[in-house]
Parts: structure tokens; sequence; C-alpha cells
């Protein structure tokens, strides 16, 4: 059972849908700064991954991760990893500002890099980001979990491919979520380590914009953001909104925010609404309010034919995984495009340069 407390160590679990024999993909984790590596690993191994080995310099981190994945080899150092022939992938979930750096490490060792959002802070990241990509032709892709890693989010997708709201004109999107200050990191409460929240949270949903809006470039019309009540951690945005206008017309509006209450059953009470020329879904993609127990998985449809509700719970699955190895293993780009990963990350980048600091 995934925990429900706070986003940062919610890791969802699956049904295995292998589309690889064990040791056909192997992979291993490097850096275990944020929760997130949990659902990363869970992912490709129940796409048929095999994960052979971690790294962190935390023996604490490695201990827990051990005892989540049992079997898999403890590290001497980075290096160790990153020059075993055998590891096609790495996964990583460093500090958001050391992302990059990693990434770059990875890629010259000849080995595609799987990294947590947001994937890099800064846009002279970006660029070398981009660089070495040109550069080895290995592939940075990013953990945007709250599309590739929600099953609503992946069934909203299959909705809009067949056509059932006609042209997306419009992406709403709210992102809340459970501080819980005492399980945080120091880092997360330096901006320049943890990147402001519009490049952190933020970059869920810029991405997800990007993707049900068919986006291949946007501009950030405005945004904003806020310490409206954390005034011990002063470099922490705990507000945030912005709204982006897509090459294609389509535009956005998001707000994340730190302020889910502790009544709340879940760490946050995500939603996505996306207008299209012909109707509409509604995402409620963890939880329906007052309904205890109720899980995730609620899409709401109304188009000219019908309207309709689906519970996707465990009927859907998290194909991205799998098409991310045959990708690594093809050289395709069927789960992401490279240029969408980046496009992407460079909004969220963006946004957070742009913002209007309102308090």
């Amino acid at each position: 059972m995934a925990k429900t407390s706070d986003g940062m160590n919610f890791a969802p679990k699956g049904k295995p849908n292998p589309v690889v024999g064990k040791g056909e993909f192997v992979f291993a984790a490097i850096a275990l700064d944020h929760g997130h590596i949990y659902g990363m690993c869970n992912g490709l191994i129940e796409a048929g991954g095999t994960l052979k080995s971690v790294y962190d310099p935390d023996p604490k981190k490695l201990d827990v991760f051990i005892e989540k994945f049992p079997g898999t080899i403890r590290a001497r150092s980075e290096e160790e990893i990153l020059s075993d022939k055998e590891i096609t992938l790495v996964a990583g979930a460093a500090v958001t500002s050391e992302r990059c750096a990693l990434g770059l490490r990875v890629m010259s060792a000849g080995k595609d890099y799987f990294t947590d959002k947001a994937p890099l802070t800064t846009l002279e990241q970006l660029d070398a980001a981009k660089a070495k990509a040109r550069e080895t032709g290995k592939k940075y892709m990013v953990y945007y979990s709250e599309r590739l890693h929600v099953e609503s989010a992946v069934f909203a997708g299959q909705l809009i491919a067949e056509g059932a709201i006609g042209r997306v004109i419009q992406v709403l999107g709210t992102g809340p979520h459970r501080l819980g200050a005492a399980g945080r990191p120091d880092w997360f409460f330096i901006k320049e380590k943890y990147g402001g929240i519009l490049c952190d949270i933020g970059s869920h949903q810029i991405e997800q914009f990007l993707f049900y809006a068919g986006v291949k470039d946007a501009r950030v019309a405005y945004s904003q953001i806020a310490n409206f009540n954390h005034p011990e951690y002063p470099e922490l945005d705990d507000f945030g909104d912005a709204t982006l206008v897509g090459d294609n017309g389509a535009t956005q509006y998001f707000r994340v925010d730190w302020f889910t209450p502790d009544g709340l059953q879940m760490w946050g009470d995500g939603r996505s609404f996306i207008l299209g020329t012909e109707g509409f879904i509604e995402q409620r993609k963890y939880m329906n309010i007052g309904q205890k127990g109720s899980g995730g998985g609620h899409v709401y449809l109304a188009n000219q034919y019908e309207e309709t509700y689906y519970n996707v719970n465990g009927k859907v699955g998290y194909p991205f995984f799998g098409q991310l190895i045959l990708d690594c293993l093809n050289r395709t780009e069927n789960a992401m495009t490279q240029e969408h990963a980046f496009k992407a990350a460079e909004l969220c980048v963006k946004a957070q340069i742009q913002a209007v600091k309102i308090k």
C-alpha cells in the first residue's frame, strides 16, 4: 500500500506487466535524496527491469532502500555503477540542483539517465543537458509522476488521443501537497537547491499541459509565488501559480501549494480539468473528498454523446515504464520524446525566474 500521508514517499505499485525477460534490461539507482526513487524503481521492475545495484553516500538511506528491494547490490561508489557494462540505465533522485550534474556523468559513462522531477534548476543546466544528449545520444528522461504514475492521468491521455473531447484548448491543474516539514531534509528549504515551487511541483503541471494539449512550445504569460505562512523557512515558496500560452493557442492555468490540511485523507487533492472543443474531462487523481478510502482513479467525461464517470483504479496501469525500457533498448521515443522532457524543464525554470513575489 502506497503511503498517503506525504507526496515525497508516494510510490505507486501496479500490476507487473513485463516487456522484457529477467536480465534483459539491467538498471541501477544512484542518489536517494527523494522518496520518488522508490516509485521510479517500482515502475521499472514491474515492466521487467532488473535492479542490480544502488549507491548513495548515506548508509542509512542504503539500508532502507535495500530493505525495500532485497537482493540489490550495495555499490561501494558511484563509479562502480557507472563502469558496470551490464547496466543500461541509471535512475536517480538527487538533490534537485544536483540532478543535472549526475545526469551528465551517467550519460558520459554511456548509460541512459532517468531522473526525478524537476530534472534541473537553471537554464545553464538545461543547456548542458541538451549538449550532453546530443554528444552521447543517451536519454535524459524525467519522472513526471503526476501523469506517468497516476492511472486517471494515463486514461485521460487515452481519451484525448481517441478524440473524446475534440481539440484541447485549456488545461487547468491544481497540485496541493502536504508540507510535512519535520520529515523534510534541510535542502528542501534552500531555494538554490530545490529550485522554487514552480520549478519543483510546478513541473508536473507544465508537463501535463504540453502532453494533453499537444503543445511543442509555450510562453509563460504570468507567474507568481509567495510565502504566506512559513516565516521559519524564509526561502520556501508555499504557494505558486502560473498561466501559460501554447504555440497552438491552447492555454493553461495551474496552482501549486503546501497547504494540504492534516485532516485530509491524502497528501493532496490533486485535480485536472481539461477543456476541449467537444467536451471536457475532470480527474480526481488521488481521492474523492468526504469519501474515506475512495482512493484515486476518478475520471469524469462529458462530450457530445455522453456524461460518464470512470473509476480506473487498478485497470489502466502505467505503460510509460515498459515503453521507456523498450525505447532504451531500441533507441526509439515512444514513452516520451527528449524534446518534450526538456521543454517541460525549460518552462518550469522560466516560470520560476519570471515569478512575481506577492508575499
